[in-house]
């Protein structure tokens, strides 16, 4: 790699380090909509592609809250390694995309990545819901959902649980609102080195939190356990290593993360 990249790389982590621990999630996400062209022309290329809108790049950009990940973040959607995993997911495991009978789509804190797409397919009843995001149709507590029980085909609520105190609570309305029958994907930033979670609720210093848990507005750290609280709440839960079913050139060249796991959650 020249060393000029690797100055714009180091550069760039300061910048958006900076940006990510500075300014609140919501306005984040109206400036990202101004930039994210901009910063696709500038990156053009063709050594990574991102499988969501098959755009190509020289590279992507580097992410994360404390440590930084170099060339995960996709210039021309903003998505992570694992939107880019889960899109795969769905388009090559399910027939969320190519149903030909209407499922009701419930969407937690959704991705700018997915918001667009999934709003303009004529194939699922789709609605977002968050307290803070100026995405969300319906502001709502995921501990208390304003939804009626078995309402919905598909729940889309990942990389939300780790901020919800009492997540136990929350799968519970998760659960309640799914059909029986119907699949909810949960992710979370996990660490499958652990075998059980981590949470300490005396911790409520930014800094604290975001040396122990990841993130300043995290609240635990998950462990390989997860999977077993999810199943307790009455989940069927799939472990799905999707990274396993991708080639490895493919994984390169989609910039994810091998052994990331999907969990796949029924009723």
């Amino acid at each position: 790699m020249p060393i000029s990249e690797i100055r714009v790389i180091y550069i760039m982590k300061k910048i958006f380090k900076f940006i990510l621990n500075t300014i609140p999630r919501p306005i984040l996400i109206r400036l990202s909509i101004v930039v994210r062209p901009i910063l696709a022309f500038l990156l053009k290329g063709n050594t990574f592609t991102d499988p969501i809108d098959g755009k190509s790049f020289r590279m992507f950009l580097p992410y994360g809250y404390g440590n930084q990940r170099n060339n995960v973040l996709s210039p021309s959607t903003l998505s992570l390694e694992r939107h880019r995993l889960l899109w795969l997911y769905l388009q090559n495991e399910t027939d969320f995309f190519t149903a030909t009978t209407k499922k009701k789509v419930l969407h937690f804190a959704p991705e700018q990545e997915f918001y667009k797409r999934f709003k303009k397919q004529q194939n699922i009843d789709y609605t977002t819901t968050d307290l803070l995001s100026p995405l969300a149709d319906v502001k709502a507590d995921i501990c208390n959902l304003p939804f009626e029980d078995n309402h919905y085909d598909v729940l889309f609520c990942n990389h939300v649980l780790e901020h919800i105190p009492d997540d136990t609570k929350a799968m519970q309305e998760l659960y309640r609102v799914l059909k029986p029958g119907g699949m909810a994907i949960l992710q979370i930033p996990q660490d499958l080195n652990r075998a059980t979670t981590f949470s300490d609720d005396s911790i409520t210093d930014e800094k604290e939190r975001a040396k122990i848990f990841g993130q300043y507005d995290h609240v635990r750290v998950y462990g390989r356990d997860y999977f077993d609280k999810l199943r307790s709440i009455g989940f069927t839960v799939v472990e799905e290593d999707y990274t396993k079913k991708v080639s490895p050139e493919m994984v390169t060249k989609y910039c994810l993360a091998p052994g990331e796991i999907i969990p796949i959650c029924f009723k």
